[in-house]
């Protein structure tokens, strides 16, 4: 028995919906979009209906992975935060929601809402505050820790010439590199970090200069360039910014074991809120990377110190890049799941 062909009415129960909604078929053409969808895109849904949704959204690659994954999983898949862009329009920062459908068969159903960028920079900033005051109790525990972790390299070297047989040195020799490791995780933590020196920067310098270390270093690296020219100099400490951005991209190319593509982007953001402060123009820097995606279990906590997704790591790296982008006034962000991982840094703009 066939079933009758599928109707966009079927779904005019979702006019009435603030979310923006739209629906694709199983061939992935455009079967519905509703007036919230039509207004948050700026396009109408008419000009859409029956158009390969893998064309009008080429430049939305986030997107268009969220619906096969949707696909392929038979579940619903979320993405907080991504860029879609229909074909020659602007981009428009949306959250969205995939889920598939059983009516039409293998249809696929998106739900698209704006992001509200005074909430995402608050929520920024909040996890910036609570990260300092963790890194600061664990500058006070190694402040603890150091002096009788001096104590017991101390002893094991005492206890070394005391002891008769060669083969009992072993024992005291792993006492000793151990604290020697420990005592130099236990200086990094303490090392006190300089005030910048603020000055004026090329953005795109600092992004070239780490380019040409992490090639110098891994060769086998692909690092690509999609900088907007047009960006000013910015007043900041090169120096910090040039060793933020290289402790990201050195944990990029960890995490591919130097296989892999990263991007360094350069676009505009604007009416963004740091530091409290409001400014009207800002620069949004990214480094994109195609690797494997930072493991689920540990996103939220990538910046806190000691926290690693790699077997060896210190996890001070992304500790270390927030202070010095917080000490030029701005802010870190990360995106990640398998196969795109993007770190945000936000920096104001001189207004």
């Amino acid at each position: 028995m066939s079933m009758p062909p599928f109707s966009p009415t079927d779904y005019s129960g979702l006019d009435y919906l603030s979310t923006g909604t739209m629906i694709l078929d199983a061939g992935r053409r455009i079967l519905y979009v509703n007036p919230a969808a039509e207004t948050l895109l700026g396009i109408s849904g008419v000009l859409l209906l029956g158009d390969d949704a893998m064309s009008v959204f080429e430049r939305s690659p986030e997107l268009l992975a969220a619906v096969q994954t949707a696909c392929a999983q038979q579940e619903t898949v979320i993405e907080y935060e991504l860029d879609v862009v229909v074909s020659g329009h602007p981009p428009i920062r949306l959250s969205c929601s995939v889920s598939p459908l059983d009516k039409p068969g293998d249809a696929v159903l998106i739900e698209m809402r704006a992001v509200d960028p005074h909430l995402r920079i608050a929520r920024l900033e909040q996890a910036r505050l609570q990260q300092e005051a963790n890194r600061e109790l664990l500058r006070n525990l190694a402040h603890e820790i150091k002096n009788p972790l001096g104590g017991i390299r101390g002893a094991a070297q005492l206890l070394e010439h005391e002891l008769p047989r060669e083969s009992l040195r072993e024992y005291t020799q792993v006492i000793i590199k151990e604290s020697d490791r420990l005592q130099s995780l236990m200086e990094r933590l303490l090392t006190p970090h300089r005030m910048p020196r603020f000055g004026a920067v090329n953005i795109h310098e600092v992004l070239e200069r780490v380019r040409s270390l992490i090639l110098a270093e891994t060769p086998s690296m692909s690092l690509r360039r999609d900088y907007d020219i047009s960006l000013p100099e910015i007043r900041a400490d090169a120096e910090q910014l040039i060793q933020a951005t290289l402790n990201i991209a050195r944990n990029a190319v960890q995490a591919m074991h130097g296989q892999g593509e990263i991007i360094f982007r350069t676009r505009v953001a604007r009416q963004i809120t740091l530091e409290s402060r409001r400014y009207q123009l800002g620069m949004r820097v990214e480094i994109i990377d195609n690797g494997p995606g930072i493991p689920e279990d540990i996103r939220e906590q990538i910046f806190f110190p000691l926290v690693s997704g790699r077997e060896g790591g210190s996890g001070l790296g992304l500790a270390v890049a927030q202070t010095l982008v917080a000490q030029n006034h701005g802010t870190i962000d990360c995106e990640s799941r398998p196969g795109c991982t993007t770190f945000s840094i936000f920096l104001p703009l001189p207004g």
